[in-house]
C-alpha cells in the first residue's frame, strides 16, 4: 500500500507556474483528508468524487489512504488535470481514477465529495447544485479553504443546495465545512445569459468563468480600442478568453477575421463557445482548452488580445500572465500586434517589450492601462525571470 505522505511529499505544480511561495499541497488538503478519512474509508471505491483538486493532493491521497479506486475528477483548470495526470505517474497511480466534465456522469451514485472552495461564489453554487442534482442522496460534500478565502456567503451558498451546512474546527488557518442532506433541486441555474444592450452582444457563463455574464471593467476598456488593432489581420487570437466577450466582438466587427479563443478553464471554455452561438458567430469562432497557447504553432497569429490574470489560484501572483506574455512572443507573426489591457499598478509595459517587442501605452484611466506591443522581425520570446512583480 502507498505512504500517503510519500505520495504528497512528491507532488509537484508543473505545468502551472512553480516558484518557492507557491505550493502543490497545503495544510487545507491535509485537512480534508482527515476530516473526510472515515467517510472515505466507508464509502469505498467508485463512489468517490473530487472537485477542483489544485494538483492532485486530495485524488492521490484519498486513493493512498483508503486504496480507492475509480475516483471519478472534475477540475476547471487544464493546469491541475496535467498536473495531476503528471503526478498521478509518478506515484503509479494513474489507473486509480477517471476525469469527467461538471455533471451526472461526475456525481451519479457518489457518497462523498472532496472539493477545494472555489474563489467564485457563482463557481461554487454551479457545483453545489450539481452535487446536489445528481449525487446520492446521503452524500457528504467536505468543501475546505484557507481561512483567509472563506466567507459567510460561502455557506449561504452551500445552503442554497443542501438542508444542513456546518464548519469543522479550524487547524493551519485552514477549515472544512460539511453539507449534507441535499434539497431537491429546480431547473438549473447554470449557464445564466444577459443582454449588453451598449454592446448588442449576448452573453452566456457557467459558474467558474470570470466576472459570469458581466463585462469586467478591464475588457471593456480594452474594447474601446477594437477598431485600432491591426486592421489587415487574418488570424486573431483572445488569450484567457472567459466568456469570450473580446472574441465574439471582433467577429462581428470583422466578418473576415478568423478567430481562436483560448483559456485553460473549461467553464470558460463551455461559456466561450455558449457566447459565440448567441451571437451567431459560432462558425467564425474556434474555442480551445489550452494553457497559454501552448497548442498553437510560432508565428500564426497576426492579434492576439488579452486581459491577463494577476492571480495563480488564490495567491497574487503574475506569473500566469508572464507565462501568456512569453507565448505570445513565440505565436505572433513579425508585425504581430498584442493588445492587452491590464491594472496599472502591476506596469507590465517592461515584460512586455522584453518578450513580444515594441511597447507603447495607447489608453489609460483611473485603474487600467491598455498597451499595444508590436512583435519585431527576431525573436522576443525568451523567458526573463528578473521580472518584478512586487514580492
Amino acid at each position: 500500500m502507498v505512504e500517503v505522505e510519500d505520495v504528497l511529499s512528491r507532488l509537484r505544480r508543473y505545468p502551472d507556474v512553480e516558484a518557492v511561495n507557491l505550493y502543490a499541497v497545503d495544510a487545507a488538503d491535509r485537512l480534508l483528508l482527515d476530516v473526510a478519512a472515515d467517510s472515505l474509508a466507508a464509502a469505498g471505491s467508485g463512489r468517490v468524487a473530487v472537485i477542483d483538486d489544485g494538483y492532485g493532493a486530495l485524488t492521490l491521497g484519498a486513493i493512498a489512504a483508503h486504496d480507492l479506486r475509480e475516483v471519478r475528477v472534475h477540475q476547471d483548470l487544464l493546469t491541475g488535470e496535467q498536473a495531476l495526470a503528471n503526478n498521478a505517474r509518478l506515484v503509479g497511480l494513474s489507473d486509480r481514477y477517471v476525469a469527467h466534465e461538471l455533471g451526472r456522469g461526475l456525481l451519479e451514485n457518489v457518497r462523498v465529495v472532496l472539493l477545494r472552495l472555489p474563489r467564485a461564489l457563482s463557481g461554487l453554487a454551479e457545483i453545489a447544485d450539481a452535487i446536489a442534482r445528481y449525487a446520492d442522496p446521503q452524500v457528504e460534500v467536505f468543501a475546505g479553504g484557507r481561512d483567509k478565502y472563506l466567507t459567510p456567503a460561502m455557506n449561504e451558498v452551500l445552503a442554497e443546495s443542501f438542508d444542513s451546512v456546518r464548519a469543522s474546527r479550524g487547524r493551519q488557518k485552514s477549515r472544512v465545512l460539511l453539507a449534507t442532506d441535499p434539497k431537491t433541486p429546480a431547473a438549473p441555474p447554470f449557464p445564466v445569459r444577459n443582454r449588453l444592450e451598449d454592446r448588442e452582444l449576448d452573453v452566456v457563463a457557467h459558474g467558474a468563468a470570470f466576472s459570469g455574464s458581466r463585462l469586467d471593467i478591464g475588457t471593456r476598456f480594452l474594447l474601446d480600442y477594437l477598431q485600432r488593432m491591426k486592421p489587415d489581420a487574418r488570424e486573431a487570437i483572445d488569450l484567457g478568453c472567459g466568456t469570450g466577450i473580446l472574441a465574439v466582438a471582433l467577429a462581428k466587427a470583422r466578418p473576415g477575421l478568423r478567430v481562436t479563443a483560448t483559456d485553460q478553464s473549461a467553464a470558460a471554455v463551455a461559456s466561450t463557445r455558449a457566447t459565440a452561438e448567441a451571437n451567431a458567430v459560432a462558425g467564425r469562432v474556434t474555442v480551445v482548452r489550452d494553457d497559454a497557447m501552448s497548442t498553437v504553432p510560432d508565428h500564426s497569429a497576426d492579434l492576439v488580445l488579452c486581459n491577463p490574470p494577476f492571480h495563480v489560484g488564490a495567491a497574487v501572483h503574475t506569473g500566469s500572465a508572464i507565462k501568456m506574455f512569453q507565448q505570445t512572443g513565440r505565436v505572433l507573426r513579425p508585425g504581430g500586434e498584442l493588445w492587452t489591457v491590464y491594472n496599472t499598478h502591476l506596469n507590465y509595459r517592461g515584460v512586455m517589450e522584453r518578450m513580444v517587442g515594441r511597447t507603447e501605452v495607447i489608453g489609460r484611466n483611473r485603474k487600467f492601462t491598455v498597451t499595444r506591443s508590436v512583435r519585431g522581425l527576431h525573436d522576443s520570446s525568451t523567458f526573463d525571470s528578473g521580472f518584478d512583480d512586487g514580492r
